[in-house]
């Protein structure tokens, strides 16, 4: 998705002979997430990435539903999942479907000595507490609050905290993560009238060349199960890499929100677009400015999406009794709109310091466990309040 960038060194040109120091051949490796017909970067290897020195029998971590009750506007404490040292055992799937898994995770430790790879879906990182960085072998990704941090499929990584306080909201795509194509010309660059354009994302950096032999684990998701796998090399040993398929940042705080006389549809504020699902930024702005405008959303029906709303900062005026890290779900097939009173209420108003990550799915999204551990079950009758 994002535009051409190279990092480190590389040959003149591709499949050639690259050598090392000492007369021995790189190994080249392609990188890309749907084949040979799509992005994709090369990467250099010291040694291949192909030697596998030990294997066992995967777990399980297939996300399981809770109920069948699909048809239920629902809400969700996102804060009181519970910290765990654990990065891949802290992430909690709540909602999920065949295209999309939303996952809450409050980390306390990132992984130091493995490494993670996600063969099946994009990974979309959204930080909400905490710093740190993620290491790839393309370099690494400094974070902060705000980030949205696009790991696609594939791409090994391990994550670092600088404290034990984190709390992140995480979307896997089974499509690849992409731009909506309403932002971009026939070429592929951003359009003037995108909300964000490429000073905002932010690249690898600082790519460390580690030449080291030995057992290093990389957990490797796919269709749902978790495989340890001990490769001969460690997978960070890229001496340069080059290529338009990459891990990137861009934070929330730099999309430019999209403002009109009357109130303006949630597509204007679609950041990502993906396989039946986008994600959107609801980000501080001004109101409509009609003389007879009303700022608070119209009530809508959901006919073909369930929308997921993460809270992140902020006052909400459509809502009541809002808290950071909440989420709602209000599924296709019924209206929904604003609490009681939130319309006169938002009469006059100026501007809104709202923060929020927003997931429409057009598939129904099934709950988890877990997700029925953190619901408010009185959240389906606020209407009535």
């Amino acid at each position: 998705m994002p535009h051409y960038y190279s990092l480190g060194q590389i040959p003149p040109k591709r499949h050639t002979q690259f050598r090392r120091p000492d007369g021995k051949l790189y190994s080249e490796q392609l990188f890309s997430t749907e084949g040979f017909s799509s992005n994709y970067s090369l990467l250099y290897h010291i040694y291949p990435p192909t030697t596998i020195v030990r294997t066992e029998e995967p777990t399980d971590v297939s996300p399981k539903a809770g109920t069948g009750n699909i048809l239920k506007h629902r809400s969700f404490q996102g804060f009181k999942v519970k910290p765990e040292a654990d990065y891949l055992k802290s992430r909690k799937c709540v909602l999920f479907n065949n295209d999309v898994h939303l996952s809450l995770a409050a980390p306390t430790a990132g992984l130091k000595d493995t490494f993670y790879k996600n063969a099946d879906a994009d990974e979309v990182l959204f930080i909400h507490e905490g710093t740190g960085r993620v290491k790839t072998q393309y370099g690494q990704l400094p974070f902060s609050y705000g980030d949205y941090i696009v790991l696609p499929r594939g791409t090994i990584y391990q994550i670092e905290f600088d404290k034990p306080e984190n709390r992140l909201f995480i979307i896997e795509s089974f499509s690849p993560i992409t731009f909506p194509k309403r932002y971009l010309s026939k070429y592929g660059q951003l359009l003037e009238n995108s909300p964000y354009c490429e000073r905002d994302l932010r690249k690898p950096q600082d790519l460390e060349t580690i030449d080291k032999k030995g057992e290093f684990l990389i957990n490797i998701k796919k269709k749902g199960l978790l495989y340890p796998i001990w490769y001969a090399n460690h997978p960070f040993d890229v001496i340069g890499w080059d290529g338009c398929e990459y891990p990137f940042i861009f934070s929330i705080h730099n999309f430019e929100p999209i403002t009109g006389r009357v109130h303006q549809p949630p597509p204007v504020h679609q950041t990502f677009d993906a396989n039946n699902f986008v994600v959107c930024s609801f980000v501080p702005r001004l109101f409509d400015y009609h003389p007879q405008s009303i700022p608070a959303p119209y009530n809508h029906s959901n006919i073909d999406s369930d929308e997921v709303l993460y809270y992140v900062d902020g006052d909400f005026m459509s809502r009541k009794h809002v808290e950071r890290g909440m989420i709602t779900l209000h599924p296709g097939g019924i209206p929904h709109g604003p609490h009681p009173g939130a319309v006169e209420k938002s009469i006059g108003a100026k501007e809104t310091k709202e923060l929020a990550v927003m997931v429409d799915t057009f598939h129904p999204l099934m709950l988890t466990k877990e997700a029925q551990g953190i619901e408010d079950d009185h959240y389906v009758m606020s209407w009535a309040e």
